[in-house]
């Protein structure tokens, strides 16, 4: 019994930390919509903040708890520069192009901290007056612990009374439910989100800060935090600071008690809780449904006609370089080539639900990953030839993709995606814990093309075919009477309903179809790389996926396929010329954000258009 309830304690702990963190997401998303990636990284620059102003002060200056409040206050500032400069330009945009912009920040952040603070991880000193600890049924309990246990309701409270008691907080509130109806009555909106960015940056930052007697200071810290606090934010109900505190107290007392019950999901049992709080409360326990899109989310899709004859054209020529240029091209050459048309029909894949399905995802490399897995057992357990290997691979993923797809597509915005993640965390613990059949952390090796196929410039040609073949045949999908059904739900559900198409079924089957797709992608990389490991599946894949469709263009079909040779082609090249890679990365997707609001594909159509017009 003692030693439950110290576990209850330190589950309490972990819970008021991850609260600070979570609260200010819920409250940015709750006025401006912004889906803030970068979150985390303004935790990690309060606690690298922390550990500056803390131990390289001169003694008697701020001292510890002066630091803290010191490094929060500067994360705030740093998040209001980042709001001015970046986010205030596109708070028209849809809710994902807000995403491509904060995880160019991410990708900043990442590299300047590591320009400042070097990689070596960071120790921190005890907080003054509470490095003892105190006896609770006879067992010592740390008395930083008991102090955390106490800092997450006493901010929950002053918050509530913030927004509750003051004429600020009155208009947030009411630029939570109706932004076009405050700005109507003539209140500054730019000047209200922009406090309550400050906010919410102060509060990552303070979560981050006082983290510091805990763990080490580290450039993994960022990412580590924003997925956990995500999912309380959805699960507690997006913009919903009860719900918040309710999922953080859920999230932090599973993680406590799940290492002594359930030590072999404990790594995603916090996916499990949230699809099943998704599944049975779609809005999170204290969440409410969303109004109506406003501003940049609810712009009318340009239709989608035939590509026109100069388009034509440069497909013509990309194709002709893409066969006769490898002939003259080396084996690393063509290892790239292999990977860009592998990630073309991946990127594609992805779009088909984004784009004409108007359904966000965040864990669309789960299908990817199962695809790969598909073969790699069929190869492994069966002794299979490659070519059914490769078969496999979209049967595993169209297999799950109908089974989480049927749960997901009832969903919608954050929520649907949010819930996409939680089914490719699973997929991914399953393939990390379940060594006697994945191989876990080792993976799968060997898995390699057939006699026939192994030469790079054969199997080259095969990548190509079979990624160029379904790319073209999900254009042709989006060209026909199912395309245009799936187009119909997505500008208006009840409309499409009303005419006689039935909606869920017409995403379900094409969410399915994007797995099997995404399945063939994975099938290929697997034979290409000639292993299988669980990071096929892992949150930075989806995240690639959803660079290059959102780099690209969403409403175009060529995006995918633009988006995907620009992100990974940069990456690869700044891979190779600099170890600051990130910081020139996350710098250009910034810029494309702020003058090719449209993506790449999307902008040169509008140039196109523009011109003949003039003409």
């Amino acid at each position: 019994m003692e030693n439950l309830v110290l576990q209850a304690l330190s589950g309490l702990a972990s819970a008021s930390s991850l609260f600070l963190v979570a609260a200010g997401l819920t409250v940015i998303f709750g006025v401006s919509r912004i889906v803030n990636f970068a979150h985390g990284s303004f935790y990690m620059l309060g606690a690298y903040l922390a550990w500056t102003l803390v131990t390289n002060l001169p003694r008697g200056h701020l001292g510890f708890w002066g630091g803290v409040l010191a490094a929060a206050l500067a994360t705030g500032l740093i998040g209001l520069v980042v709001e001015v400069l970046l986010l205030r330009r596109i708070y028209r945009a849809p809710e994902l192009f807000q995403l491509l912009a904060t995880f160019g920040v991410v990708l900043i952040v990442q590299d300047l901290a590591l320009l400042t603070w070097g990689a070596q991880d960071l120790l921190g000193p005890r907080a003054p007056g509470l490095r003892g600890s105190t006896e609770i049924l006879g067992l010592r309990f740390p008395d930083y612990e008991l102090f955390l246990i106490v800092v997450g309701p006493v901010v929950l409270l002053a918050l509530l009374a913030l927004f509750h008691r003051t004429r600020w907080g009155t208009l947030v509130r009411a630029a939570t439910l109706d932004r076009e109806m405050v700005g109507a009555l003539g209140v500054n909106q730019r000047m209200l989100f922009t406090s309550v960015f400050f906010l919410g940056s102060v509060l990552a930052g303070l979560g981050g800060a006082l983290q510091l007697p805990r763990e080490s200071v580290n450039l993994h810290m960022d990412l580590s935090i924003i997925t956990e606090a995500f999912v309380v934010v959805v699960v507690g109900g997006l913009g919903s600071l009860g719900g918040a505190a309710l999922a953080a107290l859920l999230i932090g007392e599973l993680h406590a008690f799940g290492i002594l019950v359930l030590p072999k999901i404990t790594l995603v049992l916090v996916f499990l809780v949230m699809a099943v709080v998704l599944v049975v409360r779609p809005h999170g326990l204290l969440g409410k449904a969303p109004g109506p899109a406003q501003g940049g989310a609810g712009a009318a899709e340009p239709l989608i006609g035939p590509a026109p004859r100069p388009l034509l054209l440069l497909g013509g020529v990309a194709l002709a370089a893409a066969v006769l240029l490898p002939l003259l091209a080396g084996d690393y050459a063509l290892s790239v080539l292999t990977e860009l048309a592998i990630f073309v029909l991946f990127a594609a894949s992805l779009h088909l639900i984004m784009g004409p399905g108007g359904m966000a995802s965040f864990g669309h490399a789960a299908y990817f990953g199962l695809g790969a897995y598909g073969a790699a057992l069929a190869a492994k357990w069966l002794a299979a030839p490659m070519l059914l290997g490769l078969a496999m691979a979209p049967f595993a993923a169209g297999l799950f993709g109908l089974l989480f797809g049927w749960f997901c597509v009832r969903l919608s915005g954050v929520y649907s995606a949010m819930l996409t993640l939680a089914f490719a965390q699973i997929a991914w613990s399953v393939a990390f814990q379940w060594v006697e059949v994945t191989g876990g952390d080792n993976g799968i090796l060997g898995v390699w093309p057939d006699p026939w196929a192994a030469p790079k410039l054969v199997y080259y040609y095969l990548t190509l075919a079979l990624c160029l073949g379904a790319t073209l045949l999900l254009r042709r999908v989006i060209h026909a009477p199912f395309g245009y059904a799936l187009r119909a739900q997505r500008d208006s559900a009840l409309r499409a309903e009303a005419i006689g198409i039935d909606a869920f079924r017409t995403r379900w089957l094409a969410f399915a179809l994007a797995a099997v797709m995404a399945g063939i992608a994975g099938g290929l990389f697997a034979y290409a790389k000639g292993s299988v490991f669980p990071t096929f599946l892992g949150i930075p894949r989806s995240v690639d996926a959803l660079l290059m469709v959102l780099l690209g263009g969403v409403q175009t079909l060529s995006g995918p396929i633009v988006g995907a040779l620009a992100y990974t082609g940069l990456q690869e090249q700044l891979m190779r010329l600099t170890d600051l890679w990130r910081l020139v990365l996350g710098s250009v997707i910034v810029a494309l954000v702020l003058f090719f609001p449209q993506g790449l594909a999307g902008a040169a159509r509008a140039r196109w258009e523009a011109s003949r017009g003039d003409a």
